[in-house]
């Protein structure tokens, strides 16, 4: 009986396994497909600013994680072969590649393609064109600085908005997190100079 069902199982185990590897879709278009959504997206978050990369508030966040949705059939098509898949994710990691080593080469190309950081705070003093530039509130940039152990805006000598989304903030003095550390770094110095004299102390 069994012998009998092998003919049949063997032949849905191939039909399965050629389904899976089958490619509706030719391999060109699986490679050129994510490049063009991966220029795109680079591109539009170059035109939209800083802050979706920041995820300064819930919407932010909702934005990035509904773009892999909005994209995803832009990047595979009507393919849900695993073949596919993985084509499309070798065309993604390699354009990556590339355009990191190309800005990894290019100072120019990485200021052209990330832009320049947008400074905030100088000396205290709020930009307000910058901000309004960047599309960011005073609440916003204070949640920022705040989390960055100050807690007043004339704390604040220089604050940075990076092209990467993150803030830069430079203080007028150490910001309470730099005033523990440098506090623990102090106690930690005595602390091995005591063992250190003790361990003296005992070898003569």
């Amino acid at each position: 009986m069994i012998l009998a069902l092998l003919p049949d199982f063997s032949k849905s185990l191939h039909d399965s396994v050629s389904h899976m590897f089958d490619l509706p879709l030719p391999v060109i278009e699986k490679l050129v497909r994510p490049i063009i959504v991966y220029a795109v997206l680079v591109g539009l978050l170059r035109l939209f600013g800083k802050r979706e990369l920041a995820q300064l508030n819930p919407f932010d966040l909702v934005v990035l994680l509904s773009l892999s949705n909005t994209v995803q059939n832009a990047i595979i098509g009507e393919d849900n072969s695993v073949s596919g898949g993985v084509i499309g994710a070798f065309s993604l990691l390699a354009i990556n590649w590339l355009v990191a080593k190309m800005l990894f080469r290019s100072p120019k190309l990485t200021r052209l393609v990330e832009g320049r950081s947008t400074l905030l705070v100088r000396n205290g003093q709020m930009d307000e064109a910058a901000m309004k530039r960047e599309s960011l509130t005073t609440e916003e940039l204070m949640s920022a600085i705040h989390k960055q152990g100050f807690t007043h805006l004339h704390d604040v000598k220089r604050c940075e908005l990076e092209p990467s989304g993150t803030f830069f903030v430079e203080g007028k003095e150490p910001s309470t997190s730099e005033r523990e550390y440098s506090e623990m770094m102090k106690k930690l110095d005595e602390l091995t100079s005591e063992v250190k004299s003790l361990r003296e102390a005992r070898s003569s």
